[in-house]
């Protein structure tokens, strides 16, 4: 069965969904998968590209972001202020964003613990990147960031890749960007 991304796209979905047993594009097994995955229509897999590769395709998905801190109470500081909300704790804690995905934090002793071997390097290990809803929203998250007494890299600026951009470094070092499409 091909999916159709026009208006008798639903029709089908519909009537798929009145039927007494599953129909046969729906299962489990990586055989089927694959086979459904080149069954559908070019223009559905275009605009629907992003979710069936994460959810046909057989392939690890990111599920967690972890960063080494030297200060953890600095780095939930940090952190707060761009809205994520680290919990206390000693060692590792962490949290799970609006989207999903899980953000931890270790202090070195933590990571030392199965990586006697592991040396600090200063911000070039890792960098994260924040959306913004808006060009403001941008200006204004990092306005607060600065205020706080944080490091800041770059000023809010418009790039030339459509974007309002700016970038902070956190309490480690590990470069923060923050943007919104413009």
């Amino acid at each position: 069965m091909k999916l159709i991304p026009e208006s008798n796209a639903w029709a089908t979905q519909a009537s798929a969904r009145s039927r007494s047993t599953e129909p046969p594009y729906v299962s489990q097994d990586p055989r089927q998968i694959s086979e459904t995955w080149r069954s559908l229509e070019p223009s559905c897999l275009y605009r629907m590209g992003a979710t069936l590769s994460a959810s046909v395709a057989l392939m690890p998905q990111l599920a967690a972001l972890g960063i080494v801190s030297a200060d953890l109470g600095r780095t939930r500081a940090f952190y707060g202020l761009l809205g994520i909300e680290i919990p206390e704790g000693d060692g590792h804690v962490e949290t799970t964003l609006p989207n999903g995905v899980r953000f931890m934090v270790d202090t070195d002793e933590v990571v030392l613990s199965f990586r006697p071997d592991w040396q600090r390097a200063t911000g070039n290990q890792l960098g994260l990147a924040f959306e913004c809803a808006t060009a403001a929203e941008v200006d204004e998250a990092y306005a607060r960031v600065a205020a706080a007494g944080f490091e800041v890299e770059k000023e809010p600026f418009d790039a030339f890749w459509g974007q309002r951009y700016a970038q902070l470094r956190d309490p480690d070092g590990v470069p923060v960007d923050l943007f919104a499409w413009t």
